[in-house]
């Protein structure tokens, strides 16, 4: 009996490199195996081949290898026809409230949303639109083929339905009537191309491409004006497109106005947003270290991710990009004291896990006037036609006594007057000894627009501000979960402007404040505490070997020793002079010198040397220079 081999089939040549049998030598190591081959051709020959009755041939080499027409069966199963979740109505309804609390909260986060379709509970679109002939056409309530006996009507007899017809007539206003077609003889003046700053198609698309791609949104504010540079249109696109996103207030340029007015917009916008105080400054910023601990519980939040991207929005010239150079500590991106010097978007690396993305400036479109354009830095001041019509405003928001201060005039009748005797005290004259009343105006606009005129707009009165604080306290004890809020300690403030009169007040000072950390070092403090206590432990351990050596090698070394031990207590002495905590009045107490190691004199010699780290090295510099001048005028 002959036996048959049984080959495999082979597709092409013997020896091609598609043919998994081809011979092989126990050198070649590198040729394709049998599963490479069988993906290289699934790439090549995707389509089965069918005969003309369209069954398969020659099956895809993704494909099975069951032949065509082979009924499939599913594995019997009881789950397959069984409930696999149920849930009552009642739980349902209290999941329903309880998540559009979280959700209008912002506070609170949500940190696992389900995969169920929740938004299908939500029944706006059945309140829209009342259908009523849908539910009760017109044929089936007046017509002959009524249901009902007797049509519904608000009156019941003409008489009171006349009354109520002479009531309407009395109280109707034809001004506050909106159907009524109106024929102006005026029409309304086109604004100029330079008050559209900031509404252009190309700069909304980098908002959008800004807020798509960061998971924390920044709106930066002037505290000056928080309400007139706040864009309202941007929140509600975030609250209702975007609610996963993170919305934060931040009132930058806080040293331009009083410390208690900072404190009252912060109370005042709190109860809507998160927000917090700012000074944007490479050498005395404020909130520094709040801002970088924010956005790092942020980043914990978001453990799924290996970084988040925080996207910073506003007006122009609201100070996003200096913001950006004060929390990196450098430059990195273009500022300037004049709107639109952020042309596109851009990303810069605050850690390893932040990433921070610059946006220009962006207007939303809402009827103001061109003063007020104007007066919040929208546009620049030298592209003004009419520099001079806008200087009335000023005149009203600034207060005289500052006005006096800064431009050294007493008395003014008009706009054109006090221009007049600037343009005299400055010599910005024209031909013939006349004022220059252009440039004069540029320059007084310039002074607001950087901060030089003190102004700012009052927060909500007082008693209405206690009226809210008062519901917010019912609020929170009927509540068992408190809000967090973002502390800061506001009396660090160093408010670069002089101001006078009402605008000096006392701001309110709580318990907790007195309890603050300090934020601002906080995230530079926390590795050298842990450095200095490991170097305190590791010097302990060595003043301890040390010590055993000196017993041992001390008859020997009596000699060398001496002066050694002198220049260690005068070290040591020093060290503890800086260190020392008792009052002057007390007399010094003398206490055992311990010896000195070589690794403790090391670390004197680093702590002497002046270090540029932590965000308070200017402020610390600053107070040991007014130390030194006062030990000069102490000096007898």
């Amino acid at each position: 009996m002959v036996k048959v081999n049984k080959s495999k089939q082979s597709s092409g040549k013997s020896h091609h490199s598609l043919n998994p049998d081809r011979p092989r030598n126990a050198n070649e190591s590198h040729l394709r195996d049998r599963s490479t081959i069988r993906r290289l051709l699934m790439y090549k020959n995707s389509h089965p081949i069918r005969n003309p009755d369209g069954k398969i041939i020659k099956a895809a080499p993704f494909q099975g290898k069951l032949s065509s027409g082979t009924v499939a069966r599913v594995a019997p199963n009881q789950k397959w026809f069984g409930n696999t979740r149920t849930i009552a109505q009642n739980s349902l309804q209290k999941f329903q409230d309880e998540m559009q609390k979280t959700i209008q909260d912002p506070y609170k986060v949500v940190m696992k949303q389900t995969k169920l379709p929740i938004t299908l509970l939500n029944e706006r679109a059945k309140f829209q639109r009342v259908h009523i002939l849908d539910t009760e056409s017109f044929r089936d309530t007046f017509g002959k083929k009524s249901k009902r006996k007797r049509p519904r009507f608000k009156f019941e007899d003409l008489q009171t339905y006349a009354s109520s017809v002479e009531t309407r007539n009395e109280n109707y206003d034809d001004s506050k009537d909106s159907n009524l077609i109106v024929e102006q003889d005026f029409r309304e003046e086109t604004p100029h191309a330079v008050m559209k700053k900031g509404q252009s198609k190309r700069i909304w698309n980098e908002l959008y491409k800004v807020i798509d791609s960061s998971d924390v949104v920044v709106q930066v504010l002037d505290v000056r004006d928080p309400m007139g540079t706040r864009s309202k249109h941007i929140e509600t696109y975030l609250r209702k497109e975007k609610p996963h996103k993170h919305l934060v207030f931040l009132l930058n340029k806080c040293d331009l106005v009083p410390t208690w007015v900072t404190q009252r917009w912060i109370a005042t916008l709190s109860s809507e947003y998160p927000t917090m105080a700012f000074k944007a400054s490479m050498k005395t910023p404020f909130g520094k270290g709040a801002l970088i601990n924010l956005l790092r519980e942020f980043s914990q939040l978001h453990t799924d991710k290996k970084q988040i991207s925080v996207g910073f929005i506003g007006y122009p010239n609201v100070g996003k990009s200096s913001v950006i150079n004060t929390l990196r500590a450098k430059k990195v991106c273009n500022v300037a004291p004049i709107a639109g010097e952020t042309k596109v978007w851009q990303y810069i690396t605050l850690m390893k896990k932040i990433y921070l993305i610059d946006c220009p400036g962006v207007v939303y479109p809402s009827g103001d006037t061109d003063t007020d354009i104007v007066l919040r830095g929208v546009v620049r001041v030298e592209n003004i036609a009419d520099p001079e019509d806008h200087i009335p405003t000023v005149l009203e928001r600034v207060r005289k006594e500052y006005l006096r201060k800064a431009y050294k005039i007493i008395e003014w009748d008009d706009h054109i007057d006090f221009l007049t005797k600037l343009a005299q005290a400055t010599g910005k004259l024209l031909k013939g000894g006349e004022p220059d009343i252009n440039t004069v105006s540029k320059m007084v606009l310039n002074d607001w627009q950087r901060g030089k005129l003190p102004y700012f707009v009052w927060p909500p009165e007082s008693e209405e501000r206690q009226q809210r604080q008062q519901q917010r306290n019912l609020k929170k004890s009927q509540s068992k979960s408190k809000n967090p809020e973002v502390r800061q300690d506001l009396r660090k403030v160093d408010v670069d402007l002089e101001f006078e009169g009402d605008d000096i007040r006392s701001i309110d000072v709580n318990d907790s404040m007195d309890n603050l950390y300090n934020s601002d070092d906080d995230y530079n403090d926390d590795d050298e505490t842990k450095n200095d206590d490991k170097m305190k432990n590791n010097d302990n351990q060595d003043d301890e070997n040390d010590d055993n050596q000196d017993d041992e090698n001390d008859d020997n070394q009596d000699d060398e020793n001496d002066s050694d031990e002198e220049e260690k207590v005068e070290i040591a002495e020093n060290f503890k002079r800086k260190k020392s905590t008792t009052k002057p009045s007390l007399p010094p107490v003398q206490k055992p010198v311990k010896k000195m190691t070589s690794k403790l004199k090391r670390r004197l010699e680093r702590d002497e040397k002046s270090k540029k780290t932590g965000s308070n090295f200017y402020e610390e510099l600053r107070k040991k220079t007014k130390k030194l001048h006062t030990n000069r005028f102490h000096v007898t």
